[in-house]
This record gives C-alpha cells, sequence and structure tokens, in this order.
C-alpha cells in the first residue's frame, strides 16, 4: 500500500504523518508513506486545502486531520 500526505509542512500536516505511522501500526500493515509538499503534484491530485491523503493514488481526505482510527478505516 501507498500512502501519500500532501501538504507543505505545516503543523496539520505533520500531525496527520503521526496519526497515518500510528494507524499503520495499529493495523499491522505494510505501507509505504511518502510525503508530497510539491504544490505542482498536489494540484494535480486536484487538492486545494491540505493536509491531503491519498492511498494508492486514490483521494481519501482534504483539509482535515483524520484520527489515526479513522485512517485505519480507510484502508
Amino acid at each position: 500500500m501507498k500512502i501519500e500526505i500532501l501538504g507543505t509542512g505545516c503543523s496539520k500536516c505533520e500531525t496527520l504523518t503521526n496519526n497515518v505511522k500510528t494507524a499503520i501500526a495499529n493495523a499491522k500493515v505494510f505501507a509505504q508513506v511518502e510525503k508530497v509538499d510539491d504544490p505542482i503534484k498536489i494540484m494535480e491530485y486536484g487538492v486545494m486545502s491540505t493536509p491531503g491523503l491519498v492511498i494508492n493514488g486514490v483521494v481519501k481526505s482534504t483539509g482535515k486531520v483524520l484520527t489515526a482510527q479513522e485512517i485505519q478505516e480507510l484502508f
């Protein structure tokens, strides 16, 4: 599974990154996590509000910080 966190490094983006790592650990799944901070690549996903969460190339969330439990449900 490939998970991308879209954002420019704000505190919300960092919190989402930590929640993603917690969700992966709790679900005991293997996932590649990548932070995407390039505004052009973020816009290619159609995301206008960060942070964004992309799982296997599909945008799952924009503009809010999901909890680890909410993220785990998206797996």
